[in-house]
This record gives structure tokens, C-alpha cells and sequence, in this order.
């Protein structure tokens, strides 16, 4: 077993160039399915969830080589073939069900195991299913499975219940083979949908509007094998920004656009921290002197869920009363009891966290119970007294890579101890 162990209240200061988006990649991956040819992927992050969703293309057929060192997958997927992947594969992420609606777009039909993944509340498909029945699709959920057949899906118009961002690109993927055109109405809007419909045009596919609420797709015969660099991990940036300012530290983000992250730099600014931005690079510097804040989750353009856990992690340092309201899941306080655990003075009311600040944070041991949780956790460490040790990181590294190594180098202390 593999824990990090922190020592806490080292100053921050130095650069981190941030990965591209495991949210774009995993799309990306899947969309790769709807061409016979070579697609190569650049500058992505060698995460657990990416290579799980690798193996999963592999038991399709797909010929798939990593460079962890140039950080690029080739896909090769002109001998793909139809068949039911392994449940055990399917059941370690939810994005895995992304592979869906390209395999019906390209098969004409697909079974699949029900997704895993963080167990941060209820995440249904119904979405993603409603989306290819209105493409013409007859779905037969199983027991545990689920199945979709179509001899050709035809473009219509689909409007979301909620704006799910893992059913506007299972529909969106579908869509781009589909005869005629596709509207999806209450699309998601986040930055990831449109990097995913910039990876499809490339290859050939005709959409507009991804980024709104509103994305139209008129169907293509076929797509192309491309080159394509996703782009910057947004959450991973907001964990950055947030470790400098909960060490009252100066740090350089590189490889960032703020346009896809103002809702956090506008709440960070709202506390006293210092945001300097240019055309690929923030600039984040944090006084001792922070001011409470209240925050509510929304989808994108709002604050994002993903980032709930970190910021309630700086709160619990800053004097005063903040609230956070989590509107999207309702299992995603399960790092407060692990905070509370370090000492933190946190109160649960429904989908309310009510966090009063304290002087500060001790260190013990604590689990990672989710991947944001234990990035909460890590944040939490730096700053707090004594050591920290955390267990359970595998959640972690789904979705940060040696994110201790880039800490390292702006000079926490923070290392990964077998056991």
C-alpha cells in the first residue's frame, strides 16, 4: 500500500505547468472509435483513468501504444470489432460508458456493463440513453448491463433534462455519423465539450455551437485519423491555485488559459488573493489575510463541483463564516469528515457545509474517499501542522499525475512512502 506522507507549513514558490484535461482525453479516447484509421494523441496525461480507458479500446481490437516518456498515445482502430468489453474494466470509471454511443454510431449496436467509478453520489445514464433513443436506437436495459441497437441512427432533436456533460458527448459522438442533422438542446457548456467537438471537426465531423447550450451536428459518412493536443486541465489548475493560496504562497501556472476558470479566480480574488494572468500562465500570490466567502456549485459557467472539496480544504484556514452549497451531488461531503479529523470546524446541513475558519490544521492520518477529496486532503497537509499521512491515493492518481513531484518542485514536502 502507497500513502503520501506531508510535512506541513512549507511557503510555496517556484512555477507548474499544467497537464492536459483528463475530462478532454477521456472523450477524446473514446471519440476515436468512429474512425478506421490512426489517431495520435499529444501531450496526455499519464493517469490511471487514461489507461484504463486504453485497455478498454484494446479489448475491442484497437492497437494502442503509450509513450509515458513523449506523453502520446497512437490509436489505431481499423481492426476494432464488436464485442462486450470486460465488466471489471467498465466498472473502475464512469467514463468508460463513453465508448457507447461510438461504438452504436459505427456498429449499429453496443452491450455494455452499468459504469463505476467515484462514489460521489448518484450519477444516472438515463441521459446518455434518452439521447440515442431519439437517434433511433432501441435500448434494452439489463440486469447490471445495457444494450443499444440501431441498423442507422438519424439525426433529431434531443433535449436534456439537465445539462450532463458525459451524455452531451456520448449523444454529440453518436450524432457526428448519424443521417441528417442532430440538435441537443440544455447541452452542457463546459470548455471540455468544445475541445471534444474541435477533436471531431478535425477529424471531419460538422458541428457548431459546442460551448453553448445548443449544439447542432449534421452527419458525416466518415471521419479521419488525426493529430490532436486536448487541452489544459482546468481542475487541475484550480488545485494549484488553491495549494498557493492556502500556504499564503506565490506560484506561476503555466500551460492556462483563464477564460475556462474565471468562476475560480473570481472567487479567490473575492477573498484577497492576487490573480495575474497573461496568455498561458496565472499568477496566484496569497496574503495571510483571507476573507470567508460563500460558494454554490453549479454546472459550467458556474463553480465547479470538482473543486468544492479544495476550496472548502483553504476555508477551513480562513477566519470567519463561509458557506458552501453543493447543487450537483449530494454525496460529495465526504472529506469533511477527514478534514474535521485534522481539526477542522465544519458543519453539514443538507447540501450545506457551514465552515468556520480556526488558527490552524493538525496533522494525522487521513483516507482519500474520492479523487477531489484527496486532493483536499494533500491541500489540507501542506498547511497543516506537523505530518499528514494519507491513504487509499489511488483515487488520487486517477486523476492527477505525480501531482507530488509538481508540489515538490515549488517546495512542499510531500512524498509517496510504501508500506
Amino acid at each position: 500500500m502507497k500513502k503520501y506522507f506531508i510535512n506541513g507549513g512549507k511557503k510555496l514558490q517556484g512555477s507548474i505547468k499544467v497537464n492536459s484535461a483528463k475530462n478532454s482525453v477521456l472523450p477524446i479516447i473514446a471519440a476515436c472509435i468512429l474512425n478506421k484509421d490512426i489517431t495520435v494523441i499529444k501531450n496526455a496525461p499519464m493517469l490511471d483513468d487514461v489507461i484504463v480507458i486504453c485497455d478498454v479500446l484494446r479489448s475491442l481490437g484497437a492497437d494502442i501504444s503509450v509513450d509515458r516518456e513523449q506523453k502520446v498515445i497512437k490509436i489505431d482502430t481499423r481492426e476494432l470489432f464488436q464485442c462486450e468489453p470486460p465488466s471489471e474494466m467498465i466498472r473502475k470509471m464512469r467514463a468508460s460508458f463513453l465508448i457507447m454511443g461510438p461504438m452504436i454510431a459505427r456498429f449499429g449496436g453496443f452491450k455494455i456493463s452499468l459504469p463505476g467509478g467515484c462514489n460521489i453520489g448518484t450519477r444516472p445514464i438515463d441521459l446518455h440513453l434518452k439521447g440515442f433513443k431519439a437517434l433511433g436506437a432501441e435500448v434494452n436495459p439489463q440486469f447490471g448491463v445495457v444494450e443499444a441497437r440501431a441498423e442507422k441512427l438519424k439525426g433529431n432533436r434531443v433535449y436534456l433534462d439537465f445539462p450532463s456533460v458525459g451524455a452531451t458527448e456520448n449523444i454529440m459522438m453518436a450524432a457526428v455519423l448519424a443521417d441528417g442533422e442532430t440538435v441537443i438542446e440544455n447541452a452542457a457548456e463546459e470548455p471540455e465539450i468544445e475541445d471534444l467537438a474541435n477533436f471531431l471537426r478535425t477529424m471531419g465531423a460538422k458541428i457548431i455551437g459546442a460551448g453553448t447550450g445548443t449544439i447542432v451536428i449534421e452527419g458525416v459518412k466518415k471521419l479521419k485519423g488525426v493529430e490532436y493536443t486536448p487541452m489544459f486541465d482546468r481542475i487541475e489548475a484550480g488545485t494549484f491555485m488553491v495549494a498557493a493560496a492556502i500556504t499564503r504562497s506565490k506560484i506561476k501556472l503555466e500551460n492556462v488559459n483563464e477564460k475556462h476558470i474565471k468562476s475560480m479566480t473570481a472567487k479567490l480574488a473575492e477573498m484577497g488573493i492576487g490573480i495575474t494572468s497573461g496568455e498561458d500562465y496565472i499568477i496566484v500570490e496569497a496574503s495571510e489575510e483571507l476573507k470567508p466567502i460563500d460558494i454554490k456549485t453549479m454546472p459550467y459557467p458556474g463553480f465547479p463541483t470538482d473543486m468544492q472539496a479544495q476550496i472548502m480544504a483553504l476555508l477551513t484556514t480562513v477566519t470567519g463564516t463561509s458557506i458552501i452549497t453543493e447543487t450537483i451531488f449530494e454525496n460529495r461531503f465526504m472529506h469533511v469528515n477527514e478534514l474535521t479529523r485534522m481539526g477542522a470546524n465544519i458543519k453539514i446541513d443538507g447540501r450545506n457545509a457551514i465552515i468556520e475558519g480556526i488558527e490552524s490544521l493538525s496533522g494525522c492520518e487521513v483516507k482519500a474517499t474520492d479523487l477531489r477529496a484527496g486532493a483536499a486532503l494533500i491541500l489540507a497537509g501542506l498547511v497543516a501542522e506537523g505530518s499528514t499521512t494519507i491513504v487509499d491515493i489511488y483515487h488520487i492518481q486517477r486523476g492527477y499525475e505525480e501531482i507530488e513531484k509538481k508540489l515538490q518542485g515549488v517546495g512542499a514536502d510531500i512524498n509517496i512512502i510504501d508500506v
